[in-house]
């Protein structure tokens, strides 16, 4: 073999190097990756999370999983109702926002099982804006709608650049 035939071997040798193994990582700390996320998303993902500054809710595991359920749950709302809005199906679309943003007595009370009284202000705020929203898609103005949506998503991006699970 020529040296120029090793080249791309020891590239991928020192790739290998750089990023090391899954099983280096420390034993209480749980791999991130998802399908289709590789050894470079796990490497971002642990470089951020030694300078996440986000203040953490200090939340058992059991409580961690019911509350990403939760934001899942909101999320897979939101995409909703941006599919009906792109119908003009505000009436459905108001429906979602009542039922799965809004402050139903339901989340009013999980939100109130918060310790930290900042994220259950936020909390409260983020349910009393999925009824504002459903408010502004009953007047079937696509414009207002957005702003409304505009609004609830902001205290989404506001609550996730603040806490962490």
């Amino acid at each position: 073999m020529n040296s120029e035939s090793l080249k791309p071997w020891m590239v991928a040798a020192a790739m290998c190097l750089m990023v090391g193994s899954p099983s280096a990582q420390a034993e209480d700390e749980a791999p991130t990756t998802h399908p289709g996320m590789g050894s470079a998303h796990m490497m971002h993902q642990s470089s951020v999370g030694a300078s996440d500054k986000r203040i953490s809710l200090g939340l058992a595991p059991q409580q961690k999983q019911h509350q990403l359920a939760n934001m899942r749950s909101h999320l897979e709302a939101v995409q909703s109702i941006v599919g009906m809005l792109a119908e003009s199906r505000f009436e459905e679309a108001s429906t979602v926002a009542h039922e799965k943003l809004g402050l139903t007595p339901e989340m009013k009370a999980m939100c109130n099982m918060f310790e930290n009284k900042d994220f259950k202000a936020m909390g409260l705020a983020f349910h009393q804006s999925g009824d504002a929203l459903g408010d502004a898609l009953k007047t079937k103005n696509l414009k207002q709608s957005l702003k409304a949506l505009h609004t609830t998503m902001d205290y989404c991006i506001q609550c996730h650049s603040t806490y962490r699970q």
